[in-house]
């Protein structure tokens, strides 16, 4: 809602990305609800109909109450500002984790980089427009995710062996599974995981 032209002008940018992004994520949920099981779908939907609620009701305040739109960006950069660093902190729990067992096998790579190098594109465009509610959430964000990105080289190798040493015992490591629901086979040693 931040980048919307009633609420902050001229954040063409900012919209057709996070307006890519909302694309995104309808049809990650679309595929969730369709393939997961009813407990889980029924949570999914209480929480999406909440937000829902709370955009609309945020949108509607703000479009009638509120007629400057330096205090519109206020209100709605705020509060967007406090969901971005949700988004950007919801990893610490892992982190911890992978500290704990000094494993990354439950931080996916990817993840943390991507992570990191959004944030980094996001802190650039806010120093160029200096945005302080792009810029605030977003420096945090470049810095936890090179946290993330720091851990996993630190721990990388301990995973590597921690994983040997639990297929050596025929312990059962992470797995992967095809769409098709077809069990990969597993290349080192040509058994089905």
């Amino acid at each position: 809602m931040y980048g919307l032209p009633w609420v902050t002008p001229n954040s063409l940018l900012v919209i057709t990305i996070n307006g890519t992004g909302l694309g995104i994520e309808i049809v990650y949920l679309t595929l969730f609800l369709l393939y997961s099981d009813r407990k889980q779908r029924m949570k999914v939907i209480i929480i999406v109909i909440v937000e829902i609620i709370f955009v609309v009701a945020l949108g509607f305040v703000v479009l009638t109450f509120v007629h400057e739109p330096k205090k519109r960006a206020a209100i709605v950069g705020s509060i967007c500002m406090v969901g971005n660093i949700m988004m950007y902190a919801a990893p610490l729990s892992v982190m911890k984790l992978v500290i704990k067992t000094k494993s990354v096998e439950y931080m996916p790579f990817f993840l943390s980089l991507f992570s990191f190098l959004n944030g980094v594109s996001w802190t650039s465009y806010a120093l160029i427009r200096f945005d302080a509610y792009i810029l605030a959430p977003n420096s945090m964000g470049t810095l936890l995710g090179l946290a993330q990105l720091l851990i996993y080289a630190a721990f990388y190798k301990s995973t590597k062996r921690q994983m040997a040493a639990r297929e050596a015992k025929g312990e059962m490591v992470m797995t992967e599974k095809s769409v098709s629901g077809r069990v990969a086979q597993n290349p080192r040693n040509d058994s089905r995981v």
